[in-house]
Parts: C-alpha cells; sequence; structure tokens
C-alpha cells in the first residue's frame, strides 16, 4: 500500500510511518516543520519527506493518507485530499486496523506518567524474553528507537486521551482496543479540547468499556477521578496499586532509588537508577500489567533494576559535571511537584548543594491559565526557580513568582535567562529545566555555558 502522513514529524505520526514501513508499506510524509530528530529517523528508514502543505507532495498513486490531529480544515493538503476524493484515515484508527489487531496490546494511559511507565512495560518484556513491539510517545533508553513492530504478540501503546484528528473528536485511545490497561492518574488536562474533567472522565469510560471480560484494568486505589470513571461500569477485573491496593510498595530510600514491592504475599526489591515516589508507582503498574501477560514479579524487578529511563526525562545532560542539568518534560503542576520532590530528596541525601528550577509553561492547558495558581506551590522544593515566559501567554508569570516561596525570576528573552541561571548556580547544585517542547535547546546551551563558566570542567 502506498501511505502518505499528514504531520509525520510529530511523535505519534512519525512512529507510525517506521511501523507501516518495517510492514512493508511505501510511505512517505509532509509537515510544516521537518526536523530532527525525528526527520533523522525517518530518513534512515527511507521514508520521503516533504517541507510544508502544498498538495504536490502527496503522490498522485497514493492508495491512502493519514491524517495527523494537528492537521484542520483549511489546511491545503487537507482541502486537496476532501476534493479528489482520496481516501484518508487517521493515525489512531490505521494503527489500530494495521498494526494492533489480533495483538495482545497492553495500554498505558493517563495523565501523568505514559511514556515512562509503557517504556517500563516494554522493558520488561523484552528482558522476560517476549520481544514486544510498542509505541512510545519518547525514546527509551534501554530500546533507543520510540516504535517497533517487534516479535510476538504482545505490543505495549502510550495510550494518550488527545482527540484523534479533525473528523473523529474520540481520544486516541479508544482505537486500540487493548487487553492489559493501566490507568496511572486522572487530572485535568489539555484545555484547548476539553471543558471539564468529567469530559476527560467520559472518555476514559470509553476506554474501560474496550476492555474485554477476560482482560486486566491496573489502576491507583485512591484517585478520585478515576474512581468516578469506573463507578460509571466496569465489565474487567481490576487490580489496584498503592496504600490498600492489591500491589503495595514501600520506598526504602527517600529519593525512590531503591523500593519493595508486595503482592498476594509476594515481596520483591528494586534497585535502579530513578528517582521520585511516582516512579515507584509507574513501576508497580508495570509489574502488574506485566504479570497478566504472563512475566513474574520477581524477573519484573530484576528488568526494573536495568531500567534507564527515557529521553528528556529528568535525563542528565552533563554527567559528571560540577552543576549537573536536568532535562525533563514535566508540564502540569503535578508532575513538576513530583520530579522536584524526587529531585531534592537526591539532593537532600547527598547533603549538598541547592535545587535550581527552570521551567517553560507552554503546553496548551498552561497558555489558557487554567493552572497558573497551583504553579507556585509546585515549585516549593526548589530553592530558586526561574521562570520564562514564552508567546503565546497573555498573563504573567510575574503573578507566579510574587507567589514562590522561594526566590523567583521571571525572564521573557532566552539570553538573558540564559545568563541568569548560569550566574545565580554554584558548584554542588541541581538544575532541573522542565518544558514540553523544544525550549531553545535550553538545557544543553546551559551545560555548555557552565562548562566554560569552570574554565572547562566537566
Amino acid at each position: 500500500m502506498k501511505l502518505h502522513i499528514l504531520g509525520i514529524c510529530g511523535t505519534f505520526m512519525g512512529s507510525l510511518a517506521q511501523l507501516a514501513k518495517a510492514q512493508g508499506h511505501d510511505v512517505s510524509g509532509s509537515d510544516a516543520g521537518v526536523y530532527p530528530p525525528m526527520s533523522d529517523q525517518l530518513e534512515a528508514a527511507g521514508i520521503t519527506l516533504t517541507e510544508g502543505f502544498d498538495p504536490s507532495g502527496i503522490p498522485a498513486d497514493c492508495d491512502l493518507v493519514i491524517i495527523g490531529n494537528a492537521m484542520s480544515r483549511g489546511n491545503p493538503s487537507v482541502e486537496y485530499v476532501l476534493d479528489r476524493g482520496i481516501p484518508y484515515t487517521s493515525g489512531p484508527q490505521w494503527l489500530g486496523q494495521y498494526v494492533l489487531r489480533g495483538r495482545w496490546v497492553a495500554a498505558v494511559s493517563g495523565t501523568h506518567g505514559k511514556t515512562t511507565t509503557s517504556s517500563m512495560l516494554a522493558w520488561i518484556l523484552e528482558s522476560a524474553g517476549m520481544s514486544p513491539g510498542y509505541l512510545i510517545g519518547g525514546v527509551p533508553e534501554n530500546f533507543s528507537v520510540s516504535a517497533r513492530l517487534g516479535d510476538s504478540p504482545f505490543f505495549v501503546i502510550e495510550a494518550d486521551e488527545y482527540d484523534t484528528a479533525f473528523f473523529d473528536k474520540r481520544s486516541k485511545f479508544v482505537h486500540y482496543q487493548p487487553r492489559t490497561l493501566i490507568m496511572n492518574n486522572l487530572e485535568f488536562d489539555h484545555a484547548d479540547i476539553f471543558p471539564d474533567l468529567a469530559a476527560i472522565e467520559r472518555q476514559f469510560h470509553h476506554l474501560v468499556r474496550t476492555v474485554p471480560g477476560t482482560g486486566l484494568i491496573v489502576s491507583p486505589h485512591n484517585d478520585p477521578a478515576l474512581g468516578r470513571v469506573m463507578e460509571q461500569g466496569c465489565w474487567t477485573p481490576v487490580q489496584t496499586c498503592g496504600a490498600d491496593g492489591d500491589w503495595q510498595w514501600r520506598a526504602l530510600k527517600a529519593d525512590g532509588s531503591a523500593y519493595e514491592v508486595n503482592f498476594e504475599g509476594h515481596q520483591v526489591a528494586v534497585q535502579w537508577g530513578l528517582t521520585g515516589l511516582h516512579n515507584i508507582s509507574n513501576a508497580v503498574a508495570a509489574m502488574a500489567a506485566a504479570r497478566h501477560m504472563g512475566v513474574t514479579p520477581a524477573i519484573a524487578a530484576e528488568a526494573l533494576s536495568g531500567f534507564r529511563s527515557v529521553k528528556r526525562r529528568m535525563e542528565c545532560v552533563n554527567p559528571g559535571a560540577d552543576v549537573p542539568v536536568y532535562d525533563d518534560f514535566a508540564h502540569h503542576p503535578t508532575a513538576i511537584r513530583t520530579t522536584l520532590q524526587g529531585a531534592r530528596a537526591q539532593l537532600d541525601a547527598d547533603g549538598k548543594g541547592r535545587l535550581i528550577a527552570v521551567l517553560e509553561p507552554r503546553s496548551n492547558t498552561m497558555k489558557l491559565g487554567r493552572h497558573k495558581h497551583e504553579l507556585a506551590d509546585s515549585v516549593v522544593d526548589a530553592d530558586q526557580t526561574f521562570w520564562f515566559q514564552p508567546a503565546g501567554i497573555d498573563w504573567s508569570l510575574q503573578e507566579v513568582a510574587d507567589q514562590c516561596s522561594a526566590p523567583a525570576v521571571v525572564a521573557d528573552d532566552i539570553e538573558a535567562l540564559l545568563q541568569q541561571v548560569c550566574t545565580a548556580v554554584a558548584p554542588g547544585d541541581r538544575v532541573v529545566v522542565m518544558s514540553n517542547g523544544g525550549f531553545h535547546n535550553f538545557p544543553r546551551r546551559l551545560a555548555s555555558a557552565l562548562q566554560q563558566k569552570t574554565g572547562g570542567a566537566a
């Protein structure tokens, strides 16, 4: 089949393109911005890319156009497809029909932790010799690529609740029909498409309805929103995680770098390179899902001990430096808070230095100001915070900075911000940079500037 993908350089669509190519399809694509790292992955896979959305980029003999959810009416290529009656579909629908059908799908959903938990589950299955396929919204460091077909019936997918396409406003995950489902947590997000939390809960219940009675749903024991989802009806066995749940865990170190897990009287311990209690919660959910797929907790624990996280999830960009700089994707107040709690605990265990947070609130929900009153509290574990005011926010981050319990600075110029942070830090400090966008490559630029400041020391 000859496929053309509109919006091919997004993480999901680019990964889908590589899966389609691996299946033997002839794949090409267009996007407004053809840029690394996805463009490099696609070109390495032999996929032809066109910059921009001129209809001439769509092959005349194309069998099917797959339209990304960033595309809308008025886009020249979209209008061309509609005017000429070219067959089209969405990315999630194509994936469900051509990749996931007939496979044991394990879907990982929730407001926070989807990418990390999906990566954990895929790595557990890989370590158990099950060679899963996967599609993950990031690059797991244990695998180095964001998607693969795999050599077994098992497939792990990061299942998000964002809408499918301009012609299908259901959440993406309703197309995946999982047999094993993780619902990690649920809070309000995506204010650009959901009016309130209740609207998101309805979508999650649509997902619950797709899980067969022979499947399994894994969820936290005490998440209020997920509790409301399950109250709407459930036809599948459920295992819960956390205090008073079926799967219980206890941190052995305050920073979360060691913990034990108990399930049905069996106890296993994990010591790993990750920090934060939220990551333990992610890991326990992955262990529960893996057990449903045939992996014992002991094997899962051994695999997690060798888990190396995901790029841009507390990724240290300058290992061994006097001032470590971490690149993190956190963009919701809860994710910011839990990430900084983990960094704080690790810093306290080492007994030196300060925790410096640098944040760019750039998600659609942030730009609409829906979380601004929670931001000051989310950085309470930082000793100093730097806020970057990006274009597109019509409210002032100075309001947030004024409410912070520790010193806080706002900048709207990236060069000035770089200089301010570079001047503020001292050897032994740790800097956590958080954004869900490119942020002008700030973490690596800061690491380079700090290296020059210290006379070239690593």
